[in-house]
Parts: C-alpha cells; sequence; structure tokens
C-alpha cells in the first residue's frame, strides 16, 4: 500500500468511471479527497460510499468562476491541494469542416482552460509546502489525432504543451507535473459501441482488450507517490500498446 496520508487530493470529472476509481483508490491509499463533477446525486453517493476524509461539489468548470470557486472551496474544506488530478472532459465530435465556434470552445473551456485554472490555483498551495503532484488526464487522441474530433485532440494536446512548460517552472519547488494519456478505456460510452465497432478496436490493440478505470487509476497513484519523485513533464501511455510513443 503506497502511504499518502495527511495528503488532500482534488479529482475533477468524479462522477465518471476514470474519475471515482482515481477518487477511491486516492482514498485507499490514505488520501483525503474532494470530488467534483456535475450531478449532484452520484457525487452524494459517492462521498457517502467512501466515507470519512471525503467530500464534495457540484460544479459546471465550463465556467470560469466555477473553477476558481472549487480551489477556494478545496481549501477551505481541507486546509490546501496537495494532488490535483484534472480529468474531468467532454467530447463534442464532428467533422472539422462542419464544427461550430460553441462546439469548438465548449470542448477547449472544459478539457484545457479549466484544467489551467486549477492548476494555477492548487499550485499556490503546493508551494508553500513545496510538495505538490498536478496529474492531467490527456488522451492517446491528443499525439496521434483522431478524424472528427479535432477540437477534443487540440484540447488534450494543448494539456500535454501546458504540463510540460509547468513542469519546468515550478520542479525546484518540489511539485511535478505529468499526463496520462488513456486509450480505449470500459466505460458507459465504450459500452455503447456495437459488437462489431468493439472488435474493430480490438485488432488495434495488442494487448487484446480494453483498459479498466483502474489501470489509469494505479498510474494516477504512481505519479502521486514518492515512487515518481523524480519523474516531471512526462506522459504515460495508457494504451494496451495501441499506439507506441
Amino acid at each position: 500500500m503506497i502511504q499518502l496520508e495527511n495528503k488532500r487530493a482534488l479529482v475533477t470529472g468524479a462522477t465518471g468511471e476514470i474519475g471515482i476509481a482515481v477518487a477511491r483508490l486516492l482514498h485507499d491509499n490514505g488520501c483525503e479527497v474532494f470530488l467534483s463533477g456535475t450531478r449532484e446525486a452520484v457525487l452524494q453517493k459517492y462521498t457517502k460510499d467512501l466515507g470519512a476524509r471525503a467530500h464534495f461539489a457540484v460544479c459546471n468548470l465550463r465556467k470560469r468562476e466555477h473553477a476558481e470557486n472549487l480551489i477556494e472551496t478545496c481549501i477551505e474544506t481541507m486546509g490546501g491541494v496537495d494532488i490535483l488530478v484534472n480529468n474531468a472532459g467532454i467530447t463534442v465530435d464532428t467533422l472539422f469542416v462542419r464544427m461550430s465556434d460553441q462546439q469548438w470552445n465548449d470542448v477547449l473551456e472544459l478539457n484545457l482552460n479549466s484544467s489551467m485554472v486549477l492548476a494555477r490555483g492548487a499550485m499556490k498551495s503546493m508551494m508553500k509546502a513545496r510538495w505538490g503532484r498536478i496529474i492531467n488526464i490527456a488522451s492517446v487522441v491528443g499525439v496521434t489525432g483522431n478524424a472528427g474530433q479535432s477540437n477534443y485532440a487540440a484540447s488534450k494536446a494543448g494539456l500535454i504543451g501546458m504540463s510540460k512548460s509547468i513542469a519546468q517552472e515550478v520542479a525546484s519547488r518540489g511539485i511535478t507535473v505529468n499526463c496520462i494519456a488513456p486509450g480505449f478505456i470500459t466505460s458507459a460510452m465504450t459500452n455503447k459501441l456495437s459488437s462489431e465497432q468493439q472488435s474493430r478496436i480490438l485488432t488495434k490493440i495488442p494487448m487484446g482488450r480494453m483498459g479498466e478505470p483502474d489501470d489509469v487509476a494505479e498510474t494516477v497513484l504512481f505519479l502521486a507517490s514518492k515512487a515518481a519523485n523524480y519523474l516531471t513533464g512526462q506522459t504515460l501511455h495508457v494504451n494496451g500498446g495501441m499506439a507506441m510513443i
């Protein structure tokens, strides 16, 4: 068991499969956790299930003021933020030539801009403590691109580039900044795919299976632990070999 007692973690997008898997694993390893998302009933249930050392807030991170207020609420509730997991994200897919400004902006605002606001806010707490972990959930699409997902790919590529730049700025303060780029992870979204679509995807994955949310959560736990003390500015690809980058 990795020891993270007295560490305080904020996990966004915590009502999704990856988000709650991350929150549970950090909590199981001693963290006080703060969950954020847009579905209040789900957040209440998850927080109740976790029990002590768990908190939540409902917020729409596409609104700048919600992101700013979330950090303030976390600091008021937990006294600071030691581990930030920027996991919240959406897809609004369509071919680039048909993509509206709204479709572009909505994805960039949540996937990239809110991560910037949260990282900037949490960093002040981390710098005082001279210890911190910023872990951004990117995507293999942010490196390879994908037809019909130019907005999503741009947001995730931006997240990777931003992380590398921030990592250089705060390394001397004991703060690491890294990305995780999942491939196809089992979720409500992938469950909607037809058997034919799923089979076609699996032919591209050498491991022959989709990833599980815990595959991503375990990688988050590693990056949050002292085992990753000397690792920053990196992107860890969790994709079963689909893209060997």
